[in-house]
């Protein structure tokens, strides 16, 4: 399983009335398909997985597979809590066709968790999974971070593949690069590190930014693929921007209004996450339309 390339952690759209979107979450999907990301990350972060119930997790996961392209790779979110869960859920995902599984840290009970606690845990999970398992680390959603001791003893596993870190400290990476087996592959999650990250070693990205900016976001690994490197420079250094104003200080609401400018099916986040204000839309409209002069106001 090569994860080679920039991945989209995929927004969940939702209806006027609150329910899930099943034909925004399709036609977002067909829409991507012309712009030459890897495959699609589904029920992660930036997909608000916590707000959905079981019901609603499911028919998100059915519809991207049924919209996704075959030679592209579908990765799940199957962390939980629980081992016991994290497990129906990673199953789950492998029986609708889900190549890979990304699973999160548990969190919930942080004073009882020691590094031990990780270890067994993600054993436990990789076991019993029928596809193969990818780490993941969000300290600034969980408030843990796996540290690289533990990462590197559980490379050793057959069926952890790898990790997506998201603490987007390239230092982090040369860190966890220097330890694990030269088959285990590195994610970053930070759209502001992409291009560092790929030079020491990452072998792609799972990005938010890559709903809202998927061209730039692809072209950037192509670059850097390419050995155009005074290129990938430069773009970097914009998307270090476009991240700032649309993710780190916008979030969720912000990559969905980016996307809902550009003709995605983005609209508000679920509550109690709430939509941008005016004055914040306006502010990131003015700066995406120096990107797509198209969206500029008449």
């Amino acid at each position: 399983m090569n994860l080679s390339g920039i991945f989209p952690a995929l927004t969940t759209p939702f209806a006027p009335d609150g329910s899930v979107s099943i034909l925004g979450v399709k036609e977002n999907i067909r829409r991507y398909s012309t712009t030459g990301l890897a495959g699609y990350v589904v029920l992660g972060s930036t997909g608000e997985a916590v707000m959905l119930n079981r019901e609603e997790a499911d028919a998100v996961l059915a519809a991207a597979k049924e919209a996704a392209h075959p030679d592209k790779i579908l990765i799940a979110g199957t962390g939980a809590e629980s081992t016991v869960e994290t497990i129906v859920r990673t199953k789950r995902a492998a029986s609708l066709g889900y190549q890979v599984a990304l699973v999160k840290t548990p969190y919930y009970y942080k004073p009882a968790y020691r590094p031990d606690t990780f270890i067994q845990h993600y054993r436990a999970v990789a076991d019993a999974s029928p596809i193969p398992v990818l780490l993941y680390s969000v300290p600034i959603f969980t408030g843990i971070t796996l540290e690289a001791p533990e990462i590197i003893t559980l490379s050793a596993h057959p069926n952890i593949i790898g990790i997506k870190d998201s603490s987007a400290s390239v230092q982090r990476l040369g860190e966890i690069l220097a330890g694990v087996p030269s088959d285990f592959q590195v994610l970053t999650g930070g759209a502001a590190v992409v291009y560092p990250a790929l030079a020491v070693g990452a072998r792609g990205a799972i990005l938010a930014l890559a709903n809202a900016l998927p061209e730039k976001c692809v072209e950037l690994f192509h670059l850097f693929q390419q050995g155009k490197h005074e290129e990938a420079r430069q773009l970097q250094i914009q998307l270090v921007e476009a991240s700032k104003r649309i993710v780190s200080e916008n979030g969720i609401a912000g990559v969905k209004f980016v996307m809902s400018q550009r003709g995605y099916h983005g609209g508000d986040p679920r509550l109690p996450l709430l939509p941008l204000k005016e004055e914040k839309k306006q502010a990131i409209l003015s700066y995406i339309s120096q990107l797509y002069p198209s969206l500029a106001p008449a």
